[in-house]
Parts: structure tokens; sequence; C-alpha cells
């Protein structure tokens, strides 16, 4: 072999060992790291008749669009389960095709955050479920009692409320409804190839996706990302480190008045993101390569080059779960009677 060609044949060697260093470095995730993650929990088995009889009424509540002032519009219209959750526009339609100010956040593994709305106005996933059916820009009943009326003036109603509630002498109250939705969507959660990782399959998810999981760290995403839910668990400030461009929301202000929380989000979930855009609190930002942009931006002080980009959108992907599909077939609804309030529209 001459000179010129073991330079080469050395050259070629040394140049395919780097790249496979660099690859396994890109690739291997520190356990450390993995630390501030956790995957999703089991779901609770119903361990009684009444509960699972409360989860089977929730179904139905969630899909029946009579609980609305004009009865064409249900939990589902604005959080469509067979899409993961969301409705895909930036913000939805309500009562007399009125539209609310922030984006419907996706329905799926929401119980598991630590509160609801984007302004944590509601504790959880019972209470949040009253606040829709009541808003006169959503579903607009104008009163419990109304929702009420409509629900005993059905026989199946008030049965299903019978065995859901078996001690209560009066079962058919509005908490009971919204407490039965909250029992249905305790059950919608969408286990992901990075929840078979957590739990130790290393094969769950491919390279390209481990080193996006290293970049979205190195990056600082996972600064206010964290935990099962990847999100869902505080609130943060939108422009921490420069002065987010549109300040007309002022966030969870609204809620407490305090002027320490303008601004103030609740860390959105990334569970299923590459599924639920357009995203941010406005639904303004189209996909998630621009909300990438704009986090970084406006979060960290950075600016992610192309292929920082590419590569944690290849792991967020790896977050985008299974739809329980048999859980959430929409059920037979109770017949109406002639008791049953008439639909009413316009605003």
């Amino acid at each position: 072999m001459t000179r010129h060609i073991q330079v080469a044949y050395m050259g070629i060697v040394v140049f395919a060992w780097m790249s496979a260093a660099c690859t396994k470095s890109s690739t291997a995730i520190d356990p450390a790291r993995l630390k501030a993650f956790a995957p999703l929990p089991d779901v609770a088995v119903a361990t009684s008749a009444s509960e699972s009889a409360r989860v089977e009424l929730g179904r139905m509540l969630y899909y029946d669009a009579r609980l609305s002032k004009s009865q064409d519009l249900s939990c589902n219209s604005c959080h469509p389960l067979t899409k993961y959750g969301v409705d895909g526009q930036p913000t939805s339609v309500g009562h007399g095709g009125q539209r609310g100010s922030r984006n419907s956040p996706a329905v799926y593994n929401a119980s598991l955050q630590f509160v609801q709305f984007w302004d944590g106005r509601a504790p959880d996933v019972e209470r949040q479920a009253q606040g829709p059916m009541l808003n006169p820009v959503e579903m607009a009943m104008p009163s419990e009692r109304a929702v009420v009326a409509v629900v005993k003036s059905m026989p199946g109603y008030v049965a299903a409320f019978r065995r859901a509630y078996p001690d209560d002498r009066s079962p058919v109250t509005f908490s009971h409804a919204t407490e039965a939705i909250g029992a249905f969507e305790r059950g919608l959660v969408t286990p992901s190839p990075w929840d078979r990782f957590l739990k130790g399959d290393e094969t769950a998810l491919t390279a390209p996706e481990k080193a996006g999981f290293n970049a979205f760290v190195a990056e600082g995403c996972a600064t206010c990302h964290s935990g099962t839910l990847v999100g869902g668990g505080a609130f943060q400030k939108l422009g921490v480190v420069k002065s987010y461009p549109d300040g007309s929301d002022p966030g969870r202000y609204n809620a407490t008045r305090n002027e320490s929380d303008r601004l103030f989000f609740k860390v959105p979930s990334l569970r299923n993101v590459a599924m639920t855009g357009p995203y941010f609190h406005d639904g303004k930002v189209p996909t998630l390569e621009g909300a990438l942009a704009l986090m970084a931006e406006y979060q960290t002080g950075k600016r992610l080059d192309a292929a920082a980009t590419d590569s944690i959108v290849t792991w967020l992907r790896s977050l985008t779960g299974e739809i329980p599909a048999d859980y959430i077939k929409q059920p037979e609804l109770p017949e109406s009677t002639a008791r049953t309030p008439k639909p009413i529209s316009g605003v």
C-alpha cells in the first residue's frame, strides 16, 4: 500500500470513528436528564358499579348538545375526541357564532394538570366543566337550574343519575353532572412511545428522537416543560427574557387581579403537541416550528437554527399518544320528551 493510499485509508477510518462517536453522544440520553420526567400513570379502574355508572353518565353528557342553549354545541364540539381533543381553530365557535378570546386546550391528559384553563381559574376538570355550559359566549345556558331542567326532562337521564349516585335522594344536580363529566375525562389519557421509553424500553425512541430530546434540554425548554405532562404543572410569564409583542391578554391577571400575575399563563402540556395546533393562548401561531422559535426568543433569549428546530420537533412527535378508541365511542343518548326545553337561537 502506497503512502498516499495509507493516508487516505486512515482518514476514512478516523472520519468513520468520529461520526460514530458523534452519533453515539447525540443519541445517548443522560439518565440524570430523565429525572425531571415521568410516564403517564395507569388509568384508575372503577371499583364499584356506581363509579362505572358515573363514567358512563359523564360520557353521555360530554356528547350531548342539548346542554347548550341552542342545542347544537356539546363539550365535544370544541374538544372533539377523535381529533386529540382540539378543534384546530385559533378560538372556538360558541353560541350564535360568537368566538371566545382564547384557544381551546386539549382535553386529553387534562385531568393530570395542576389547574385548568389558561389562567388556572378552575382547580380540576370537574369544576372546569361548569364553566363552558354557563358561559354566554360558549354553550350559553342561562343557569344551573336550566341545565338540570333539561336533564330531568328525560327519564333515561334520571335513571342514569340514579345509577351513578345511588345513595343520593336527589341525584340530578348540576354539580353531579359536572362531576360525572370529570369522571369520564379522567379516563382520557394517551400513552405514547415516550412513556414506553421512560419505563425502560430503549427501542421505543429512534436515534433522531433521542437526539431531539437532548436538544430540547440543551436549549432550555425543559426548564418549564418537564414532569409527567412535559408541562401543565406551573404558571410562567409570557416573555421572560424579552417582552412579548402582544400583551393584549393579561393572562392570569384576569382571574386574580394581582398585578404580579399579568401575562402569566399556565405552561401547556406538550403531550400530543404535534396534533393540537394552532398554538398559544390566542391560537395565533399555526405551526409547531413557529411556536418553538417564539418560545426560544422570548423565554430563553435564543434563536434556534433549522437543525435544532427540526431535531426538537422530531422528539415532540414521540409524545403523540394513542387515542382510546373504545373509551370515546359516542354513546346512545336518552330520548327527549315533550317536557324537554326547545333550543333557543340568537345571542
